[in-house]
């Protein structure tokens, strides 16, 4: 089954509108679209959606134009601490995208610069930034209990092409495998996300394959999606992730039908 929860458009950072989304996905054969515009935030209007009820209001609107041919779901991206009303999304993907240190957000993915910023709150010491970002995360993650956990490894995002501060660290590894465990015990569904592969930085999704192991051998639940931004890549990497993930031992991906949560075998 064709679906992706993780959808952005023009109402927030995306590139595409949100109808333009959704006769992609059909053209695409996908069984559902799930949109999930980034949620306010007061400290940062780059990204951000400034107009949540607007967004919703053309969800709704494409849901019912469409309602024959593909399902259509409302969902959010809330960043951690900036909690939206869960009532009024069919779900919620929680995610950190800011490392903090007392009042100053900076962005982890924005750019390997910025991420090389965000080190310097910590005194240069990446593996203090690393702890201090997971630290938070799962907090959030095991007091909200977000339907999906956003792109776990966000840190990791530019490891491949430039910054190298943590895959190759076996200490970082340690912080990330005892941080995975402890949202494990949250309940909650993970992304695995091809959203870094579209934009150029990555060759393979998140979480890294050595935390999808972890996920696999604790019971953990996964989803799969793109984190798209652009039309054209809805479906972006997702033969190759569902192989990836048989390989690993996965038997199934869950998704949303029928507003209901199903498995989706591999």
């Amino acid at each position: 089954m064709l679906t992706n929860l993780h959808t952005h458009t023009e109402f927030c950072d995306g590139k595409s509108t949100a109808e333009e989304m959704v006769l992609s996905a059909i053209e695409k054969g996908f069984y559902s679209l799930g949109f999930s515009g980034h949620g306010y935030t007061d400290f940062d209007l780059s990204y951000c959606m400034k107009d949540t009820e607007g967004y919703k209001a053309e969800v709704l609107r494409l849901r019912e134009k469409y309602r024959d041919k593909i399902e259509i779901y409302l969902g959010i991206e809330e960043d951690a601490g900036y909690l939206q009303r869960r009532g009024d999304f069919d779900y919620i993907i929680g995610s950190s995208h800011y490392v903090t240190r007392g009042r100053v957000y900076l962005h982890a993915d924005s750019s390997p610069e910025g991420l090389e910023a965000a080190i310097t709150l910590f005194d240069g010491d990446a593996i203090a930034m690393a702890e201090s970002y997971y630290s938070n995360f799962v907090a959030y993650i095991k007091k909200r209990k977000p339907d999906i956990i956003g792109h776990f490894d966000l840190l990791t995002k530019f490891e491949e092409k430039a910054t190298n501060r943590f895959l190759t660290n076996p200490e970082y590894h340690k912080i990330s495998e005892k941080y995975i465990r402890e949202a494990l015990r949250a309940d909650c569904m993970f992304e695995v996300n091809t959203g870094a592969i579209g934009r150029g930085w990555r060759t393979a999704p998140y979480p890294h394959e050595n935390l999808l192991r972890i996920i696999k051998a604790e019971g953990g639940k996964i989803t799969l999606t793109s984190d798209c931004h652009r039309a054209e890549h809805l479906d972006c990497f997702f033969t190759e992730s569902r192989k990836m993930l048989s390989d690993i031992g996965f038997e199934y991906i869950h998704t949303l039908s029928h507003g209901e949560w199903i498995k989706d075998y591999l």
